[in-house]
């Protein structure tokens, strides 16, 4: 699934569950990066898509009515589930010195953004996936992987996130970020990713 299409299912959903719990509307709201979405409203008598910001349907007797809503009225109608939603996941990637446990450089140099983003939410759940390159056996890339993790998940825990909602796993040489042959020294493949929700 694309980030894109993940996006509009994302919009989709929390529109549909503010028409079923609200009043019987739906607003296609903008995305954050402002890519576009488009959002079908179904109805058992008919079926509009919404496709700019801030169009907007009300569901009546001969189907879905379509208009313009504005920033200003989802404030004043949604407003309060609006602020109630959680903070969108973020996804970080960090890289590693060949064949070791060491970030590198540049990687050590962002860890800080990392902690900022986490200690926005109230109760984190961040999963952290380390990875190999394809150079050794799985025998030696599944346990480097699994230290890359957990020396990030240890430096979470020490800057403050509890243990408990802090999960790491290895995937080896599995789940490339660069599909490479088996053997290739590839930086990119040599990787931590951390999942913020």
């Amino acid at each position: 699934m694309t980030r894109h299409s993940a996006g509009a299912i994302a919009v989709a959903a929390f529109a549909l569950l503010v028409a079923a719990c609200q009043t019987g509307t739906v607003v296609l709201l903008p995305e954050k990066d402002g890519k576009d979405t488009a959002v079908v409203v179904k109805q058992r008598d008919g079926e509009v898509t919404l496709r700019e910001p801030y169009a907007a349907a009300t569901f009546s007797n001969t189907g879905p009515r379509v208009y313009q809503s504005s920033k200003d009225d989802v404030a004043a109608q949604f407003g309060r589930a609006l602020d109630a939603r959680p903070e969108r996941p973020a996804e970080f990637t960090l890289y590693f010195v060949e064949g070791k446990d060491e970030l590198t450089d540049e990687s050590r140099q962002i860890v800080t953004t990392v902690y900022a983003e986490i200690a926005k939410r109230p109760v984190p759940d961040v999963l952290v996936v380390g990875h190999t390159d394809t150079v050794g056996s799985d025998q030696v890339n599944d346990p480097l992987s699994l230290r890359r993790a957990e020396i990030v998940r240890a430096g979470l825990i020490q800057s403050g996130i509890a243990p408990e909602n802090v999960v790491a796993i290895g995937r080896g040489k599995r789940e490339l970020a660069e599909k490479t042959d088996d053997g290739v020294a590839n930086p990119r493949n040599r990787r931590v990713v951390i999942f913020v929700r």
